[in-house]
C-alpha cells in the first residue's frame, strides 16, 4: 500500500521534516520512491524500517553508524558479520549507558533518602548552607555524591 509523506508521519511520530532529512542523510532502508509529480511515495516496510532506526537513534546510535548499517543491508547477502559488529558495537554502548543511568539512580534516591529523612526530622534547613565549605577531596564519582551533603 502507498502511502503519503504526511501519513508516514503519523505513523512514525516523525515530522516530516524530519522525514525529509533521514531521506536526504540515506537512511532509509530502501530508496524513496517519487510520483510522476515529484510527490514521495513510502510504504509500510519504510514505516517498519522508521520505527527500527529511530530506536537505533534515540538510543544513541550516531547518524554516520546508521547509515553504515544501512549501506550495509543495500547491498544484500554476504556482510551480516559487519551488521553484527555495528549492532554489537551499539549494543555495548547501549549497555554502558544504563550502567551510568543506575548509578546517577542510585544516586538520586540516596539523595532523595536523605532529604526525606531531614525533612521527617524537621532540619530540612540544615541541607543547603551556602556558608558550609564541600567536603574535601570531592571529584565529582558516585561515592562523592553518597558523601556530598548537599
Amino acid at each position: 500500500m502507498d502511502l503519503t509523506i504526511g501519513e508516514v508521519a503519523e505513523r512514525s511520530g516523525l515530522s516530516v521534516h524530519a522525514l525529509r532529512f533521514y531521506e536526504k542523510e540515506g537512511l532509509f532502508a530502501n530508496p524513496v520512491r517519487r510520483t510522476a509529480t515529484g510527490r514521495r511515495v513510502y510504504h509500510s516496510e519504510d514505516v517498519e524500517w522508521l520505527a527500527v532506526c529511530t530506536k537505533l537513534r534515540s538510543s544513541g546510535m550516531s547518524l554516520a553508524a546508521i547509515r553504515q548499517y544501512v549501506e550495509l543491508a543495500r547491498q544484500g547477502a554476504g556482510n551480516e558479520k559487519e551488521r553484527l559488529s555495528l549492532l554489537r558495537a551499539h549494543e555495548e554502548q547501549v549497555l554502558a549507558r544504563i550502567r551510568e543511568l543506575h548509578e546517577c539512580l542510585s544516586v538520586i534516591r540516596y539523595k532523595v533518602g536523605i532529604y526525606e529523612s531531614a525533612l521527617d526530622r524537621g532540619e530540612a534547613n540544615e541541607l543547603w548552607n551556602p556558608s558550609h565549605t564541600e567536603p574535601v577531596g570531592l571529584t565529582g564519582t558516585t561515592e562523592d555524591c553518597h558523601r556530598a551533603a548537599v
